[in-house]
């Protein structure tokens, strides 16, 4: 009995002394460690920032390459944005690697987490195929006027980004709209071609000579620069309206010019309609009060 106490005696002290020694082996090697650790921490700095520069390189290569090909702008601002995304994933694979990141361990575990990546950015990959068939289709190119009809947003395509297409508003406001809603929106493109047709609503009282209105509208569109000769200019009844008659005139003038000629014509319309006399109705409401004993109340 007193030999089995003194074996276990001597194998805790046995241990105590491997345990101190494994302690003070750590404690040597710790300055080592750390200095390795800062060396790897140092290239990977190096590395990264070598990468931007090399990054930024190829980028200017390919819209160098782009732009003498005489390639689509949006086409160009496309693909500068996929290469970036692309080269940026691989200078960061490149750097966990140098810090012992198994690329076969990471291959798996993408593979086996497939689904779920693809379910958490299906919105992404739903923008990125959308920015894809922009591209392939061309519904609007970077500097046309388009519409989208879902929710009202109209302005001048500035960039069609990897995800995003970027419009400016005429007020000066940029809206962003993911590449799926416009892939799956009506659009309507306001640049396909040079010339647009423009329509006024003017209302005129129920009192006023509507061939005397229509010549004084008339007049105003042949003397308007911006007017189109050779498209069709009209002046007719469009609605007879509860406060007045609604004529619409319609013309046509350059894509380039119709804001300014719409504008333009709309205050000289009304300038010629009060120089003639002719009055621009309220609304308004005829109320008939009926006498008494003409049957009210029966």
């Amino acid at each position: 009995m007193g030999m089995e106490k003194q074996a276990a005696g001597l194998e805790q002290i046995a241990q105590e002394e491997i345990d101190v020694g494994l302690i003070q082996t750590y404690v040597q090697q710790l300055p080592d460690k750390a200095l390795r650790f800062g060396i790897r921490v140092l290239l990977a700095l190096v590395v990264f920032f070598i990468g931007v520069q090399v990054i930024k390189l190829v980028r200017g290569i390919v819209r160098r390459s782009l732009k003498r090909g005489n390639a689509d702008i949006g086409v160009s601002q496309f693909l500068d944005s996929f290469i970036k995304t692309v080269l940026y994933i691989l200078l960061l694979f490149m750097i966990a690697s140098g810090f012992g990141l198994d690329a076969t361990s990471v291959v798996a575990l993408l593979g086996s987490a497939g689904v779920a990546i693809g379910l958490a950015i299906q919105g992404s990959l739903s923008n990125f195929a959308g920015g894809v068939l922009i591209l392939l289709l061309k519904p609007f190119r970077v500097d046309d006027y388009i519409k989208v009809d879902n929710d009202g947003h109209e302005g001048t395509v500035k960039e069609i980004q990897l995800f995003y297409t970027k419009l400016s508003t005429p007020n000066n406001h940029v809206v962003i709209i993911p590449n799926g809603t416009l892939s799956n929106s009506s659009i309507l493109n306001m640049s396909t071609l040079t010339e647009r047709r423009m329509d006024i609503l003017v209302g005129i009282s129920y009192d006023a000579d509507i061939r005397q209105a229509r010549e004084v509208i008339m007049k105003v569109l042949e003397e308007d620069e911006s007017v189109l000769a050779t498209k069709d200019r009209r002046v007719f009844v469009d609605t007879l309206a509860d406060s007045g008659v609604n004529l619409n005139v319609r013309c046509w003038a350059d894509n380039e010019t119709y804001w300014e000629c719409k504008w333009r014509i709309t205050e000289k319309i009304k300038y010629a309609l009060d120089e003639a006399g002719i009055s621009i109705p309220y609304p308004q409401l005829d109320v008939h009060i009926a006498p008494p004993g003409d049957g009210a109340g029966k």
